[in-house]
Order: structure tokens, then sequence, then C-alpha cells
């Protein structure tokens, strides 16, 4: 047991204010570290002390790792947060965290590493007889020979970077005469963004559903599951729109997912909060993916659904606290929708549109949780993503949840740039996702820039894509036959004196 009195959090934005807020909660004593373009963030003002490391580009300050350890020798912390991206998964930094005589507030560097190979990680779990998508168990870097196993595998295949994620290194073949091109291509994007070139082959599944488990681990050897998280709504392999629970999971195969999850954990000895994931195929079989070290991004609607302080349950273990419950203590309280409200414009392909915040004004309310690290006036940086806050609404069911997510979209008001705000007010009245029927494949199926943009008498469905784009101030304008019709179509006074 030693006791935490003092944490840096090795962030900024959204997630570095998340972790000081609960470790205030806690008595605790937090110290931010900022870049030169974060100067002014809301972060480095919570703080109790704030250090400046480098430049704006990440591998100028956030990168630092040998400057973030210095500035907690020279100011007495106790531990270490990573939050999530940065320097969270990884080993090298972590270990030297821990030589330095600090606690990493999350799994070994050993964990780290073996979760970061995706072929490493399969290995490691093959013994617990978690079901594997089919495919290589090793890399692959002769073409002929990759090729003939993708034969064998049957096309469509996958070829996969075994470091890093996030879609990069990752191509889809749909016959043999694009595999040779399609590995090169792979082969070149994992170097150049993870520095390891190495790929494998998985049987490609068209439609699938991203599910993913929530797991906990301590230095006891207790390891529990949270639950999943349905993270299906997508735009260029990463999440947009996450909720909990699954519209679709029985409880039968729930319990099996988590089973499956606790292993995968016991696997590699996981301590802290950690993320395996799955994809769901139409026939509802499940197979592993991968693991993610670290705190979630969608680590709230979790929250919401248990009631747990993830970021606190994180601080007890990291001190050697045993959980203070057990698997059969947990239940599924109500439903949770998160929205990531990004500077992107939704009408031009998800691009960032980063500029200044001229209006920025938050949703509030029973129900409704926004997690952000800026405030009105602010500038959207260049040099980060480009995720302004995650909006969260938590219901009874499913539909409250959705409604309170719906009337959220429409309270919050951000000019100056463009979001994802409509986007999430169209996905959250497609027929698609209203009835759960959606996979990952939802915005190639069923969203174009178009459908922001189109007059409402079209029918039910262009009336509420007119309702979406006038939502936001700075979205390209609706005509004055769709702000006439949106305003006879609804009960707000709100959204009337808006359109005036």
């Amino acid at each position: 047991m030693r006791k935490i009195n003092k944490i840096l959090v090795a962030n900024r934005g959204e997630i570095a204010l998340r972790v000081m807020r609960t470790a205030k909660e806690m008595g605790i004593k937090t110290v931010a570290v900022y870049s030169e373009a974060d100067r002014n963030a809301l972060h480095v003002r919570f703080a109790d002390e704030a250090v400046c490391v480098g430049g704006p580009k990440s591998s100028e300050s956030y990168l630092r790792g040998d400057v973030i350890i210095q500035v907690c020798k020279d100011l007495g912390v106790d531990a270490i947060h990573p939050g999530y991206g940065f320097l969270s998964e990884n080993a090298g930094f972590a270990k030297a965290v821990e030589e330095a005589g600090i606690i990493f507030i999350g799994p070994s560097p050993a964990a780290i590493e073996l979760m970061g190979s995706k072929l490493a990680a399969k290995a490691a779990v093959a013994k617990y007889n978690i079901p594997m998508v089919p495919g290589t168990e090793e890399a692959i870097t002769d073409v002929e020979e990759a090729k003939q196993i993708a034969q064998q595998v049957g096309f469509p295949i996958l070829i996969k970077a075994s470091a890093g994620g996030g879609g990069k290194g990752m191509r889809v073949v749909e016959h043999v005469g694009l595999f040779e091109e399609q590995m090169q291509l792979a082969v070149s994007e994992a170097t150049s963004a993870f520095g390891d070139g190495s790929v494998f082959i998985e049987k490609y599944i068209g439609s699938p559903r991203h599910i993913e488990i929530q797991v906990l681990g301590d230095t006891h050897g207790n390891i529990v599951h949270l639950f999943e998280r349905e993270c299906s709504i997508q735009r260029r392999h990463q999440k947009v729109i996450e909720e909990a629970p699954s519209a679709i999971l029985t409880p039968a195969l729930r319990e099996e997912m988590g089973r499956n999850a606790v292993n995968v954990a016991k696997a590699c000895d996981y301590v802290g909060a950690g993320t395996v994931e799955f994809l769901l195929d139409e026939n509802m079989n499940f197979y592993f993916l991968e693991m993610n070290t670290r705190l979630q991004v969608e680590h709230p609607v979790t929250e919401q659904i248990t009631g747990l302080d993830l970021v606190k349950e994180q601080i007890l273990i990291a001190e050697g606290n045993a959980l203070s419950f057990r698997q059969e203590d947990l239940e599924i309280y109500g439903h949770a929708l998160e929205l990531r409200v990004y500077a992107e414009d939704p009408a031009n392909n998800f691009l960032p549109d980063i500029g200044k915040l001229e209006t920025y004004r938050r949703p509030q309310g029973l129900g409704v949780r926004v997690d952000d690290g800026f405030e009105q006036g602010m500038e959207i940086p260049i040099y980060y993503d480009p995720m302004i806050a995650k909006l969260v609404t938590f219901g009874k069911d499913r539909q409250e949840a959705i409604d309170k997510m719906l009337r959220a979209i429409e309270e919050y008001q951000i000019t100056g740039i463009e979001t994802t705000l409509p986007f999430g007010a169209y996905v959250l009245q497609h027929e698609a996702f209203v009835s759960g029927d959606f996979d990952t494949k939802f915005i190639e199926r069923h969203f174009s820039p178009e459908v922001l943009e189109r007059k409402p008498d079209e029918g039910a469905d262009e009336v509420a894509a007119a309702l979406a784009a006038m939502l936001m101030n700075k979205q390209k304008p609706a005509t004055a036959d769709a702000v006439a019709l949106a305003s006879e179509n609804s009960t707000s006074n709100w959204r009337r004196n808006r359109t005036r």
C-alpha cells in the first residue's frame, strides 16, 4: 500500500480535467503539464500546479516522457495518470516512470507491451480459447506466402498492422489481384505510423458490430468486467457515438463476452482499467479484436450505468487497494449515450474545421453530462485531436437516453466552426439506429453530406435533417422553407425563437 498525495496528469483537455476533478474529490493535489499552445487551457488553470513542457507539437511537449518525469521529481509527485492517447500505451514510458520511483496509474509495462502487439495478444489469449477471427498467427513479410494464406482464408480479407490502431496500416482486399499492392501499402503505412511494418491477415467480417467490454483488475488477482459498450457508429474506423448497454446483447451473450474479456485480462495479469474489444457478426458470433490498456474515451457511459467512478477506481488500485466489489455485486442501471463533439464538418467528409469558438454554451439539465476542455472564445488548436467535448446522456431506458441526447444537441450552442452535432442528431433519429439494426457500416449505408442540406418537403427524414441543420448557427443554412417547416413541426419555443 502506498498513499498517493500528488498526481501529475500527462495529458491535456477534457481527460486531464476529468482526472483532476476526481483527484480533487479524493483530496489529492494535481499537477498539469502543458504545451505552449495550451498555456491558457482549462486544465492548466484547474490544477494546483502547472508546468510548460515544450512547444505546441506533441513531439515537443506531451510526448516528452523524460521531461515529464523530471517535472515529477522536481515537484514531489507520487503518481502519473496518462489519460488516453499520447504516452498512455507506451510501455517504455511506463517502465521509466516505475524506475524513477513514481507510480504509473495503469497496467504494468509488460502488459502494455504484450497487448500493444495484436499478434502477441492473440498468442497470449489462445490458451483461454478466446474466439478469434480466422487468419494468421504470425507476422507476414513475404508477399507470395501471404497471398497463398489469404486464398486459404478466403477473400475478402483484412491486412492489419500488428502495432497501433485507429485504422492505420489496415487494408481490405476484395480479391487476389489487388493483394500485392494493398499489402505493400499496409506495410508502408504501418512503418510510417508506428515504426513497425509487421502485418497479419484476417478474414474480413463485412458487417460487424463493435462491442467492447470494460474490465478492472487489482494487484490482488481480482478481475471483473463492467458490462459492454456499443461502439459501431464510426467514421474512418474511429468512434463517434457510443452507448451502454448494447441494444442487442442478450443476458447470456453479455455474460459470455464478459467472461471472455476477464480471461483476456488474466492472460496478461492485467492491473487497472482496460477495455477488451470484440467484433460481433450478423449471426451473433463474437471474435477477439484487441485490448486497449488504458482508460477509453467512452468510459463515461460505463460510469453512468454502473455508478462507478473509473478514475477513482484506477487511483485506488494504483495505491494497492483491492476492489471493493465482486462481479455478482455489479448491475446495469438505465442506459447511456455518448456523442463525441468533434470540430469536424460532416458535410465535408468529416474533415477537421479548426477555428475559434465564437459561441460556446453547454447543454444542461437532468441526465446530461458534458466532459470538455474549452470555453467560449478559445481556439481549437491544429496540433491535436479535434475533439471538443463528450456529450453524454443517461435515462431509465434507451429511448429516454436518446430523447435527452436530442434535446441536449439542440441546446448545445457552438459557432465559429463546424461540428459533429448535426450528424449526431441525424443518427439518433434514423430508423436503423432507433431500431438497433446497425453496424460499423452505418455511415457508408445511411449517411451522405446531402442529408444535412435537403429541403424538408421530401419526407419525414428530410424534416429531421433540416432540424439537425438548424441546431447549429454556423452549419450551412437551411432554406427559408426548411426553417418554416421545421418550426411548424417543433413544439420547442426555444427552437422557434432561434429561427426568427
